[in-house]
């Protein structure tokens, strides 16, 4: 490792440590993250030309080509996060246009209780098979605007958002369409849908249902129910109950169809929800059209049109995730990533199982989609064995990718979204409930361990 490549080091795991210390130092992430993602790729360019002939090989441009180069590398990088960027910022929208406009009041229905513990368990399992079905970051905002329509207690609240990003996560990992590296290790043909869904399902809800099992015992007491602010039934501008269900079918069917319009079209997801929000914003245009001037000022009202909601968009969280998934290309750019996957398979002989579960962990600190790309790019597909086409390295990769992200608040998408939507500091998390995401982490991958051995 060259003193440049230390320096990238050093400034990522600086500015990783300003975000994990938000709580103490005061100082917003998305801002840490913006500058660790400026400051890293900064460095790169004191001599980026080492970093060409390394990840590079092709490239033939000299010093006269470099600039040119670099800023492509960039923008290539830049596209890939845009298209989560979108994606969030599209699934955020809709589900706020489907919340504010009474779509989400059946399922609080569906849901409602007076035991703590039982809505736990409901919550647990919706989480679960809805990550499975949509995605483990869609899922986890749709269950966050859920909770707070049920849970008025703010630390209740907390367990519950904390249990949403595990089984989140667990749900997504054992789907092909659940996590963004299921989807890749899928497009890839290195898992089949058949495999990976009958293999890693047990191992998922063990890793959900005992967390499930320890957190219940942080809950006493009955609910209590948050006020309703404002009486929107009453007012003559809000939606009839068939407009309401209406924008709630749009929109979550519309989540749903997404993966159907990726897999028709082959264009990348985000497309979809663009689409998907685009439906729903015209249906609810029409809804409202017949709104006089005098309900302009109603929060109920005219209050609810998509141009006013999209101000509830959270975009420090937007950037934040920018800031973070940039920060983390650079370091895939410099070989940092790889050089750790290949250590990894050295130390530990081609022991598959302890090399999935490190990467697993690291997947809590840093990003799992460059982790897994590494893997990826790293380990060739062989004709039968651990590493052949659903072979224990792929499956495990993909259980321990989406799973290990639980560790850690910012290790997964849905609990970065979550971080932000309901303001959990990453000292509280990591105090609170990191070993229980990690005991449910263990416990899945040696249910695993037996599945392969006497099962299949």
């Amino acid at each position: 490792m060259t003193a440049l490549t230390l320096a990238i080091v050093v400034a990522f795991v600086l500015g990783y440590t300003c975000i994990a210390t938000e709580s103490l130092t005061k100082v917003n992430k998305a801002a840490v993250a913006l500058l660790m993602f400026v400051v890293c790729w900064t460095l790169y360019m004191f001599d980026p030309l080492q970093y060409l002939n390394l990840m590079h090989p092709d490239y033939t441009g000299g010093m006269a080509g470099m600039a040119e180069k670099v800023t492509t590398i960039i923008q290539e990088h830049l596209g890939d996060t845009s298209t989560t960027l979108f994606f969030l910022m599209g699934a955020m929208t809709i589900v706020e246009i489907v919340d504010q406009n009474g779509g989400f009041n059946w399922v609080r229905g569906v849901m409602k209780t007076h035991s703590k513990r039982a809505l736990l368990w409901r919550i647990a399992f919706m989480t679960f098979i809805l990550s499975a079905i949509l995605d483990n970051l869609t899922t986890s905002i749709v269950m966050i605007m859920i909770l707070r329509k049920l849970v008025a207690d703010k630390q209740d609240r907390l367990i519950y958002a904390s249990l949403v990003i595990i089984a989140a996560n667990s749900g997504g990992a054992f789907s092909p369409i659940g996590d963004v590296t299921t989807i890749m290790l899928w497009n890839k043909g290195l898992i089949t849908a058949a495999g990976v869904i009958m293999e890693i399902i047990v191992p998922s809800l063990i890793s959900m249902i005992i967390p499930a099992f320890i957190l219940q015992y942080y809950l006493k007491g009955e609910l209590k129910m948050p006020e309703e602010n404002c009486n929107c039934n009453a007012d003559l501008g809000d939606l009839t109950e068939i407009q309401r269900r209406a924008v709630f079918c749009i929109g979550v069917g519309g989540l749903m169809f997404v993966p159907v319009f990726k897999s028709i079209t082959h264009l990348p997801p985000f497309v979809g929800i663009l689409l998907v929000l685009g439906v729903l914003w015209t249906t609810t245009e029409l809804f409202y059209s017949h709104l006089t001037h005098g309900h302009e000022e109603c929060e109920c009202g005219t209050m609810k049109r998509v141009s006013n909601l999209l101000s509830r968009i959270d975009m420090s969280t937007i950037l934040f995730f920018l800031g973070i998934l940039m920060a983390v290309a650079c370091l895939s750019e410099v070989g940092v990533l790889s050089a750790m996957g290949e250590g990894l398979n050295v130390i530990f002989d081609g022991n598959h199982y302890l090399v999935t579960g490190i990467i697993g962990v690291l997947s809590s600190i840093v990003d799992n989609v460059p982790l897994v790309a590494g893997c990826m790019g790293m380990y060739p597909v062989a004709a039968t064995g651990d590493m052949a086409v659903d072979g224990i390295f792929w499956q495990l990769l993909a259980y321990c990718a989406g799973v290990g992200g639980s560790m850690l608040i910012v290790g997964s998408a849905a609990g970065v979204v979550v971080m932000g939507l309901e303001k959990i500091t990453f000292g509280w998390y990591m105090k609170k409930i990191t070993w229980i995401a990690f005991v449910g982490y263990l416990a899945g991958i040696i249910s695993y361990y037996f599945i392969r051995t006497f099962v299949f």
